[in-house]
């Protein structure tokens, strides 16, 4: 057989978009080679090791049927077609019986490929959420953005500016100083922001990192600021403090486009650095220093999803926002910009969600729910255990590991175990897979047709290698259950048929997008900033914000129209060192999860041999002057505890990591992991109860816990 190897730029062979070659022997992957430059060195983000070949023995080869008891994984093989009926049957039963609204689908991860968000969109904020039970009859779609992403993308930034996360971006090229919070570019999805900083600094731009954890990004590239996790609001509230007090906003700004600014000058009255430093852990010289450094033209913001998980994570995002805003770094150059629009020639499936029963979730978090026409997913376990507000009795799982993501896993097994009808679509064999009463392959993306979105830019996806045995796409397999259920003409039936769908209004760009490696930039007009000056913010083209004010709101309108107070509010970490004086003398280590590694991408990938060399254990970090009176050593077997149980990791000791925090993995408690993996789902040890009360999100990252040697 010949060796071919096939070039691409950004993405359109790598699903990362980290662009790589790919090398071919005959119809198998062989391995990938990283472009040179790629930020990663060896591992692609997406997890596919320069050595290991692609084809797992666990992919799942067949559609199956659930033989044994819900939780047992016993199975047996069937076809496409009897799939699908028992499929269709299983679901018309439970519309029969509950009412169409008794139908829920939740997406997760797996469910970002474009042509899903596309066709199956629901035209609201949530982009990965699914319309495919709207012509059924049911509202009830959901996401992984009930616990993810959703925070920082919509809800902060939409209630103070009127737009969502991503029609803003870092004006890197441009900055004097960059500010990374909240993030660490070096192992985002794909890593471009890493190179851009790096190539920033290498030009003289100073960088600064806020997080608890001394990243890779902090290690290779600036001044690292140390903060107690949760804390960031009260952070920027003391920066804000510092500059209303020596008046070095942009006054101009704040006269002509911001509303409630004397409401906020009184109430970062509350937050002079004295006592932030008490809050975070960051002296308060320091906060003064930030504050003026920050507050210099040029300074670009990247923010990302790491503020969300505390009690305040709304607010805590807001008030980063405000501050950068008043600091005159708002849609500057240098600063944080707002991207210019440009017409797409690929169109989106509007189905429109039905009328009567609102949504899961809508009574509790109903702002959450407007901005993205989903239910929250939160919610689901009181709809299944208790009927409340209604109940939920079938449930179509894309794409995502439920059990290993939320919190209170216990409490999801007996949910799922509950269902009268679980589909599952993915790659491997899921924990919810296991209760499935039918479980669809599906394809990873490099074997499929499809196209991919980028800002200003789309690229075409071409099919590198054969499915896997009989697995199928994502789209196709709910393309076919569509049809089974009677209204595939919702959905196109093939990937020829679905780009055909999609440039409809733009045959043309769509050949020409096939015809070339590198993908096609779409016509944009010329950079303007201080867009709200002439109108390029708002849809009607009027000068202003996309708010009910027309002005950036510090006091939001839209917040306080749920229920939510106004102002950038902080809220101390319900459970932890200042709000739970008790609980603190028993469990005295803030506990913060969620990091990406590198090796991985939350529960993904932890079944790939290769990967696992990287990290085969699930580790904590911890600091030397918390692991020394604790006998711990570097490698020990640990067991970390908090109020709610407690599960097995490996001590990683280092200075990286804040004194008095300890950071755990996530993504344990797979069923193809490794025994250590399996053991250490870390979501044994959080609170499904305990959340921002505007976005519905769980605490992840403000927890109280123990560390004791195994």
């Amino acid at each position: 057989m010949v060796e071919k190897t096939i070039k691409k730029g950004l993405c359109g062979i790598c699903p990362s978009g980290c662009g790589v070659e790919i090398s071919m022997k005959g119809e198998r992957l062989h391995r990938i080679k990283p472009m040179e430059g790629h930020p990663l060195g060896i591992v692609c983000r997406r997890g596919i090791h320069a050595e290991e070949i692609i084809y797992s023995p666990d992919r799942l080869p067949s559609p199956m049927k659930r033989i044994g008891n819900r939780g047992e994984g016993k199975f047996e093989k069937i076809s496409w077609e009897e799939a699908f009926e028992r499929s269709a049957n299983l679901i018309k039963k439970v519309i029969e019986k509950s009412g169409p609204e008794a139908m829920a689908i939740y997406s997760g991860r797996g469910g970002f490929e474009e042509s899903l968000i596309d066709i199956f969109t629901v035209g609201g904020h949530d982009h990965i959420c699914l319309n495919f039970l709207f012509p059924l009859g049911s509202p009830n779609t959901f996401s992984c953005s009930s616990l993810c992403n959703n925070a920082h993308r919509v809800i902060a930034p939409v209630s103070t500016f009127g737009v969502s996360y991503d029609r803003l971006f870092p004006d890197f090229e441009k900055s004097d100083q960059i500010v990374v919070w909240g993030s660490n570019p070096a192992t985002d999805s794909p890593p471009i922001h890493l190179k851009k900083i790096l190539e920033a600094k290498a030009r003289g731009t100073k960088v600064v990192v806020i997080d608890p954890l001394k990243t890779y990004t902090a290690e290779k590239s600036g001044e690292w600021i140390g903060l107690r996790p949760g804390t960031d609001g009260a952070l920027a509230l003391g920066m804000a403090h510092v500059m209303m007090e020596k008046g070095f906003y942009d006054e101009a700004f704040a006269n002509d486009w911001i509303h409630g600014l004397e409401e906020f000058k009184d109430y970062v009255k509350g937050f002079p650095p004295e006592v932030v430093e008490k809050i975070t852990w960051v002296k308060a010289e320091k906060i003064r220093k930030l504050a003026e450094d920050i507050a210099k033209p040029k300074t670009s913001l990247l923010l990302h999803t790491g503020l969300e998980y505390t009690n305040s994570g709304v607010q805590n995002i807001r008030a980063i926002l405000i501050f950068w805003a008043l600091a005159g770094n708002l849609d500057r150059p240098g600063g944080l910009v707002f991207r210019m629009s440009h017409r797409s020639p690929a169109r989106r499936n509007r189905i429109e969600p039905p009328r009567g029963k609102p949504a899961i979730g809508s009574d509790r978090h109903r702002l959450y729910c407007v901005l993205n026409r989903s239910g929250h997913f939160m919610e689901v376990p009181r709809a299944i255990l208790k009927g409340e507000p209604y109940p939920v009795r079938g449930l179509i799982v894309l794409g995502g590991s439920i059990i290993t993501a939320f919190p209170n896993p216990e409490e999801w097994r007996r949910s799922i175990e509950a269902l009268d009808c679980l589909l599952v679509i993915d790659r491997f064999l899921t924990n919810e897979a296991l209760y499935a009463d039918i479980v669809f392959p599906a394809t990873t993306m490099f074997e499929i047709t499809s196209y991919k979105r980028y800002p200003g830019h789309l690229s075409f996806r071409e099919r590198v290698v054969p499915p896997v045995g009989e697995a199928r796409n994502d789209y196709l397999i709910l393309a076919g259950l569509a049809k089974a259920l009677g209204y595939g003409d919702h959905y196109p039936q093939s990937e020829e048929a679905m780009l055909e769908f999609v440039f409809q209004e733009s045959p043309e760009f769509l050949e020409k997008m096939k015809s070339t490696s590198e993908g096609l930039s779409l016509p944009s007009p010329p950079m303007f900033y201080e867009k709200y000056k002439t109108g390029l913010l708002r849809k009607d083209g009027h000068p202003g914000f996309e708010t009910p004010s027309k002005k950036f709101e510090i006091a939001s309108n839209l917040l306080k129209k749920y229920g939510h107070d106004p102002l950038p509010i902080y809220q101390e970490p319900s459970e932890g060192p200042i709000g739970s004086p008790d609980l603190v003398k028993e469990f005295p280590l803030v506990l913060t999860t969620g990091t990406r590694l590198q090796s991985a991408f939350r529960s993904q990938h932890l079944n790939i041999p290769g990967l696992l060399k990287l990290q085969d254990k699930p580790n904590i970090l911890i600091h030397p002057e918390d692991a020394d009176p604790r006998g711990i050593q570097n490698g020990d077997k640990v067991w970390v505890k908090t109020k709610r149980g407690k599960v097995p990791f490996y001590a990683k000791v280092t200075r990286r990591i804040m004194k008095g925090v300890i950071e755990a993995n996530m993504g344990g408690g797979g069923p193809l992991q490794p025994q250590s993996w399996r053991e250490a789902n870390v979501n044994e040890l959080t609170d499904s109860e305990n959340r921002d009360s505007i976005s519905g999100f769980p605490v992840f990252k403000a927890l109280l816990c123990e560390v004791e040697k195994g």
